[in-house]
């Protein structure tokens, strides 16, 4: 449970997400609803207070008088956040968040809704809602129209309207008002409720709740850290517009990667590398249906590129072009603009990319769950993609921290090069056709060969960034983890004992040691710290894995999500968030280090 003080922490990440994979927001530990992107994850935020500080930003707050102390946590097993606050006298009241999902009708019914539900718990509480609505990045205003049960929001491209059971003049004044009952307010598209305000909020929750319920308990947990296992898989479960398909790296924009940094990105696209990661993750504890509907936006993807260049990120709509853009009327988290909006690395070029790809398609070859496995057809598609794997083999490019300003051969692309050629191999022989099969070891062992010794840097006794280099970047830990080297073989051991020494402060890994576009980073990117879990408990060194693994989940928020990056020394969380690299690392490492089920059975 999360206990915050009297004062609302003002630009702090200490934050909860609801959603239902079609929208989501972001709520403080005060109740106050801070980020939230309509119509869908990429869209215009509505409510802009987490980069907007101050009166200007927009906000829904449930606000009491003379708050004393506040109390958050999810509902177990669910995406249902609650949040209790007590004013100085005792007197204290519950607001329960959440965006509708449940099966209904033979689909799943996820609307454009936000549900927020208030109830007293304790004494005659005086509550306020402030509900401040602005459009086009905060530049528009909406007009304002009122019914007895219901306030619209008119803009130009977008009408939002506030349902409620609440005395709408108090609602529309900030009149604080004693609780005497439940009140229920939601939030969406402007259409009329078929049914009572109350009743619908009602169901809503109940329908939720026992979605999200049934879904947790089929996944595999491990014995250990069950619970922060279970909150990653939501969030990233959350992560995916289930539309598309897509799945987005993080649901905000312009967190700064560390203070004053200029390192602010817009995170709320569909990286393939990234997407791969999730649902490898979440395939890992046996929720494959995550898989399903990222191949059907992944498909899409790689039958638009032909056997051509495929961007490392498009828009979850399927767009290419995301073109940046700064937006100078927000002022930024804690004020440490530029906001971005879009994102340049959608132009570049990432050789990795198509290995990821593969590798994001490989289960679906060999799963017998799915409704709907993989095939010839599918593989033929696949072998486009091989194809330009192998052509960009040994070329220069950004990298898979989209460098902006330097190419190298890095050792990481071309490690996802071998991947591609690898798994294709194992889809050939699994779909019985030796030849492809061979073709494909054929490549497959001359990169892996070439990988070895270009990477290797004799004076660093280390496999460096990039062929014929001699810096050191954690991406090449990944080696291990796709299998391209076993764990053991002493050079892969001397690799993870040199970038403990140049790249770990701590318990924590930054990504590289060289200064890059922005100069040397001052954070550490957790998803580094994660892999560096991995290989150490892949080499023998688990008691010490497990040590950092404590570290990182300390590092969360109180309600269990990461962000990008962690301070070292503050311990402070920077960067977008939640940050999906980041709760696939609490899973991967949890389901690595943790002891079997058998030992308490």
């Amino acid at each position: 449970m999360n206990t915050a003080a009297s004062e609302p922490q003002t630009g702090s990440l200490n934050l909860g997400m609801i959603g239902n994979c079609a929208i989501s927001a972001l709520i403080d530990n005060h109740a106050r609803m801070v980020w939230c992107c309509l119509p869908r994850f990429d869209g215009d935020p509505v409510f802009n207070a987490l980069l907007q500080p101050g009166d200007e930003g927009s906000h829904f707050a449930i606000e009491i008088e003379d708050l004393a102390s506040a109390h958050q946590w999810y509902e177990p097993n669910t995406a249902i956040l609650r949040t209790q606050l007590f004013d100085k006298d005792g007197h204290g009241v519950e607001i329960t968040d959440f965006a509708p999902r449940f099966y209904s009708r033979s689909r799943f019914f996820r609307p454009m809704t936000l549900v927020r539900r208030v109830r007293p718990i304790e004494g005659a509480p005086r509550i306020r809602v402030a509900l401040k609505v602005r459009y086009d990045w905060g530049q528009s205003e909406p007009r304002i129209t009122r019914g007895s049960n219901h306030i619209r929001f008119v803009g130009e491209h977008m009408t939002l309207r506030l349902s409620t059971d609440a005395p709408v003049s108090h609602v529309l004044s900030g009149q604080a008002f004693v609780l005497t009952g439940e009140h229920n307010f939601l939030l969406g598209a402007d259409e009329t409720l078929t049914d009572g305000i109350a009743d619908t909020a009602r169901l809503f929750e109940q329908e939720t709740t026992t979605y999200w319920r049934g879904w947790s308990r089929a996944l595999a947990v491990p014995l250990e850290w069950q619970e922060a296992v279970i909150r990653a898989a939501i969030t990233l479960k959350l992560s995916l517009y289930e539309d598309t398909g897509a799945i987005v790296a993080a649901m905000t924009t312009s967190i700064p990667e560390s203070a004053n940094s200029g390192r602010n990105w817009d995170y709320r696209y569909c990286w393939l590398r990234d997407a791969f990661f999730v649902v490898r993750a979440l395939n890992s504890i046996s929720e494959v249906g995550t898989m399903e509907d990222y191949l059907r936006w992944l498909s899409n993807v790689v039958v638009d590129a032909g056997d051509g260049h495929i961007q490392p990120l498009y828009g979850i709509g399927l767009e290419r072009e995301l073109p940046e853009i700064m937006m100078p009327q927000l002022a930024g988290y804690r004020g440490m603009g530029p906001v971005r909006v879009g994102n340049q690395a959608a132009e570049h070029f990432q050789h990795d990319v198509y290995g990821n790809i593969v590798l994001g398609a490989a289960q679906a070859f060999q799963d017998h769950r799915l409704l709907h496995r993989a095939g010839l057809a599918e593989f033929t598609r696949l072998e486009q993609v091989g194809e330009q794997a192998v052509r960009v083999y040994g070329q220069p490019d950004a990298g898979m921290w989209e460098l902006r300003t330097r190419a190298r051969v890095h050792t990481s692309s071309a490690l996802m090069s071998w991947a591609a050629c690898d798994r294709l191999a194992k889809i050939a022989s699994a779909l019985q056709l030796p030849n492809r099969a061979q073709y494909w070891s054929d490549h497959a062992d001359r990169m892996r060969a070439e990988i070895l010794e270009k990477s290797w840097c004799e004076s660093r006794q280390a496999f460096a960034e990039s062929f014929g280099g001699n810096e050191l970047d954690a991406s090449v830990l990944l080696m291990a983890e796709v299998g391209l080297i076993d764990p053991r073989d002493p050079r892969f051991v001397s690799t993870v004992e040199a970038m403990e020494k140049s790249l770990c402060d701590g318990p924590y890994m930054r990504r590289y040691e060289a200064a890059d576009d922005f100069g040397k980073p001052e954070t550490a990117f957790n998803i580094c710290t994660f892999w560096r879990i991995d290989a150490l408990a892949r080499i023998g060194r688990k008691a010490e894995a497990r040590a950092i693994f404590e570290t990182m989940l300390a590092a969360r928020n109180p309600l269990g999500l990461l962000s990008e990056d962690t301070h070292p020394e503050t311990r402070e969380m920077w960067g977008n968030f939640p940050q999906t690299y980041s709760m696939v690392g609490v899973i991967n490492a949890a389901v690595r280090l943790s002891a079997p089920w058998d030992t308490v059975i």
